[in-house]
């Protein structure tokens, strides 16, 4: 059959359109998952639509985000998801439990299966087999109803992987590697099936690293075959029954091929503030460190932390560093209590965190002014650790824990440690913090607190959509930048008016005033805007300030959907070239809309300037009518 596994799942799995790279196709969801920071949202959605109970194999919803409840407002929306999840079928994990990608990997994933998650490290999954995508609230929702999910046939990349890492080099240096020679542009349209010798060297949760952070490459998933180093992981979870073995043909057929050498690969560095600005930890220098933080859902397993562990073991945090380490599940967290790991951590003098999210999203232990925090999180953009000044490293268990004891960016294989974790035969299963739903949404009552409010809605669009230039962006603009994430906001995020008045805060504080002034308008961006979280409050605060359409350079495919979800016009550039013309508060005009998006582009008049450019609407005809009808919402309720 020549099949590569994304062939194989996608293959089982259309429900809607024909497979040719780059067409549009509608998927079959198995699973989903959501997290609270987007999951409340999600859940208003849901109830919209007015559905009876979820049509997935199993959903599941998370609190990891927002842990710290310095007000009455995260403990409401924790109760809200999990009155609405029982109430609609779906599975709740308590605060406590862990981070939702490292549980859901111990206990929900299921090889050749489809997951889509409303959070953009969703791919993780992929480490068993998984077909696990990001995607905005709304496409979760609508999934949960037994819609389907709706992405461009993506070109199939090979990672060849030969050889073998050597001691002290991490999975995190082979995705670091990765995203060095490709980019965070380098993925887009495309998911990376990981194959070759030396994936069978790589544990599961090795893996679960590396397709973690493909997000970073702007990439659709990433995917690894279900093998015997799987099914090792699947017995040791007691879930032997959900493992299948998932494998490409052995001719299969792939787009392009990219080698990595293990072998060759030494500790790797993403210097601030982008995941893709990559060197040797060795060439970069010993940079005094303020701080280190180790865990987040891209390197917080058990074995992540027993390697930490036994680094840490007999030494001390250097006297000028802050240790601070987040184990990603109850699971992680009590096997080591139980074998006496966590002691030695803490007697190095680490501080331990709650099992969630917690630094990688600006949750707490934000470092102070002009700080150099080495983590290893999955994302290193600017302000997204809540302090706009902090030089934010993203580095390897390894390196964070050497680095933590010398006081300084160090290469870890000067040290000599025998870093050999034998695993588990059975890993430690208590399940009792994750909660069934009712049997019957009549015996469930949602609890809704004050602080969530309506969530904004698209009004039709008319034939001539007009507005001022709001504000213009560079390249590689985040949704950190766009809707910034911090423990200050987070506790607002079903509260959509309140949100707004912080949009683009890291970049323009006077971008809300500006909006409301002049009764919304446009965004001006360079290239990959909206990359990075798939947080869909990047596209709901400009549409409550009045957005109407963003003209880019590129879009982030997952920030894209999430505008055209909610009747945003996304326009590309015909010649990038205009994006230079255009200033601040220009007046824009775009006669004969309706026509324009089925033609495939609109004429952009600038008012102000006297000139006109045009800009590519690529969008399926689907999509259009979900704009033309004012966003997905409005067009599911038109067609049921």
């Amino acid at each position: 059959m020549r099949d590569n596994l994304v062939y194989k799942i996608l293959k089982s799995h259309v429900i809607e359109g024909e497979l040719k790279t780059g067409e549009p196709v509608g998927l079959k969801i198995d699973k989903t998952l959501t997290q609270d920071s987007t999951g409340t949202m999600a859940y208003l959605q849901l109830e919209a639509m007015g559905i009876d109970r979820v049509k997935t194999k199993k959903s599941v919803a998370f609190i990891d985000h927002n842990m710290l409840q310095q007000g009455f407002e995260n403990a409401d929306d924790h109760k809200f998801i999990q009155t609405v999840a029982s109430k609609y079928g779906v599975y709740f994990s308590k605060p406590g439990n862990g981070i939702c990608h490292q549980i859901f990997l111990e206990r929900f994933s299921t090889p050749g299966d489809t997951l889509i998650g409303s959070d953009s490290h969703t791919p993780t999954a992929g480490g068993v087999g998984m077909l696990a995508m990001g995607a905005g609230g709304l496409d979760v929702a609508l999934a949960m109803g037994g819609g389907a999910y709706n992405i461009n046939t993506p070109k199939v990349v090979k990672i060849e992987l030969t050889g073998r890492l050597n001691k002290m080099v991490a999975a995190k240096d082979v995705i670091l590697e990765v995203l060095r020679v490709l980019t965070v542009k380098g993925g887009v349209g495309k998911v990376f099936e990981y194959g070759g010798e030396g994936v069978e060297t790589l544990s599961v949760p090795e893996r679960a690293t590396i397709t973690n952070m493909g997000a970073e490459l702007g990439a659709t998933t990433s995917i690894f075959p279900s093998d015997e180093r799987t099914l090792e992981f699947f017995k040791a979870q007691g879930r032997e029954e959900d493992w299948i073995e998932f494998k490409p043909d052995a001719d299969a057929v792939y787009d392009e091929v990219v080698t990595i050498n293990l072998d060759e690969l030494t500790p790797l560095t993403a210097k601030p503030h982008s995941p893709d600005n990559v060197a040797k930890v060795s060439e970069v220098g010993k940079s005094k460190v303020d701080q280190v933080f180790i865990g987040s859902c891209t390197n917080s397993s058990y074995e992540d932390l027993m390697k930490v562990a036994k680094i840490l073991k007999g030494n001390k945090v250097n006297p000028d560093v802050s240790l601070v380490i987040g184990p990603g599940s109850r699971q992680v967290m009590e096997m080591m209590a139980r074998n006496g790991a966590l002691a030695d951590i803490i007697s190095a003098g680490a501080r331990i965190l709650e099992n969630s999210c917690g630094p990688c999203i600006g949750m707490g232990q934000a470092p102070g002014t002009n700080g150099i925090s080495l983590r290893t999180v999955n994302r290193n953009f600017y302000g997204r650790s809540g302090t706009l000044s902090g030089q934010i490293y993203i580095v390897s268990p390894e390196t964070a824990a050497v680095s933590a004891i010398n006081g300084v960016l160090t290469d870890p294989t000067v040290m000599d440690v025998n870093l050999t974790i034998d695993m588990p035969k059975k890993f430690l299963i208590d399940d009792s913090m994750i909660l069934a739903p009712a049997p019957t949404n009549a015996e469930v009552e949602v609890v809704r607190g004050p602080n969530i409010k309506p969530f904004p809605i698209s009004e039709p669009l008319r034939e001539e959509v007009d507005g001022r230039v709001l504000i213009k962006v560079e390249d590689n603009i985040t949704t950190d930048h766009i809707m910034p994430s911090n423990s200050k906001l987070l506790p607002f995020r079903s509260n959509i008016p309140y949100l707004a008045d912080f949009c683009f805060n890291t970049v323009d504080t006077e971008f809300p005033a500006r909006a409301k002034e002049h009764n919304g308008g446009f965004i001006v961006a360079g290239n990959n805007y909206g990359q990075g979280s798939s947080r869909e409050h990047a596209a709901l605060a400009p549409l409550y300030l009045g957005v109407r359409g963003v003209v880019a350079k590129s879009f982030a495919r997952i920030h894209k959907a999430n505008l055209i979800n909610n009747g945003i016009i996304p326009m590309v550039f015909e010649n990038e070239s205009d994006y230079e013309k255009i200033d601040l508060l220009d007046a824009f005009e775009i006669d004969n809309v309706k026509s324009g998006l089925k033609s495939g582009f609109v004429t952009v008049k600038n008012l102000t300037k006297g000139t006109n450019f045009k800009a590519f609407v690529e969008l399926t005809d689907k999509e259009i009518d979900v704009i033309e009808i004012g966003g997905r919402l409005n067009y599911v309720k038109s067609n049921n």
